[in-house]
């Protein structure tokens, strides 16, 4: 069966990068492509091609107003395609501009960056509201990128089931930017204030046991696996390829962490294909 994943997104969000990676794990890449040209690619790797799977990686440039018709186009046909948008920060994409000393696509003769920078965010909105997953690069390094790529494109032999993230984070560092769905931990006690705790995170034993252990904790999972029972299952019947679970608490050390490893497990064990994520555990 063709494959075809459009990669869109902010320019300086990491789309080069992001074709890269996927060029490494076996897809035949196509980068800064015309959106109108998408159909006439999608038509010559038809049915019975050399070509199974196809990223075509698309740039905003002259065209952006084109992306959305040709994403659309390609749906309509038989294929199965998904779309990745990277995306980051207004401050973060003005940092690597500056870096990199390039001018930005959407730059008037009178605008500055960060004018540019919103506007293309504006044009790119619908674009964005059509993707199968999104990521924010504002606070991965290259080797963060490669690794997201490779949970979410990595596997040939992957069926259509959905793909699941479960990550967890720290308030006190801001909320994730690309999740579905965000549970608060904070209701549970805080290992942070048991001595002997406080150097570990939720990935040590001791922590998981502390945690796991509350008398809070098993009422609370108990009625998220009720939750996820009936979650899951319709999204998948919808047709989500991705979503992403965050669990939260205040510095993403402890009570996070633990329940993110648990969660995972229990998922895995109704057969769910997942990764899991620990973004400030080490802050």
């Amino acid at each position: 069966m063709n494959e075809f994943l459009v990669v869109a997104g902010m320019s300086g969000a990491g789309r080069s990068q992001a074709a890269n990676h996927l060029e490494d794990l076996g897809w035949f890449v196509i980068d800064n492509m015309p959106p109108s040209l998408i159909p006439k690619v999608a038509e010559l790797a038809g049915p019975g091609g050399r070509v199974e799977r196809t990223a075509l990686v698309v740039g905003t440039g002259y065209y952006h107003d084109e992306v959305l018709d040709a994403i659309n186009e390609l749906k309509a046909t038989s294929r199965r395609v998904r779309v990745l948008f990277l995306e980051a920060p207004t401050e973060v994409l003005v940092r690597r501009y500056e870096d990199t000393r390039r001018r930005h696509p959407l730059l008037g003769d009178n605008d500055s960056l960060t004018q540019a920078i919103e506007r293309e965010r504006e044009v790119l909105d619908q674009v964005k509201s059509e993707a199968d997953v999104v990521i924010d690069t504002g606070d991965l390094t290259v080797h963060d990128l490669r690794s997201r790529i490779v949970d979410l494109f990595g596997d040939e032999t992957a069926d259509q089931l959905m793909r699941t993230t479960v990550s967890s984070f720290g308030y006190k560092h801001g909320l994730p930017r690309d999740v579905d769905l965000v549970l608060d931990c904070r209701f549970l006690p805080n290992p942070h204030w048991v001595e002997e705790l406080r150097p570990l995170t939720g990935l040590d034993r001791p922590v998981r046991d502390y945690v796991l252990g509350q008398e809070a904790t098993a009422e609370f999972l108990r009625r998220l696996d009720l939750l996820l029972d009936l979650l899951l299952p319709a999204y998948v019947k919808e047709g989500k390829s991705y979503l992403t679970i965050a669990m939260g608490c205040t510095g993403g050390h402890h009570r996070s962490v633990a329940l993110a490893e648990e969660l995972a497990r229990r998922l895995r064990a109704r057969g769910y294909r997942l990764s899991v994520q620990h973004r400030d555990v080490d802050r």
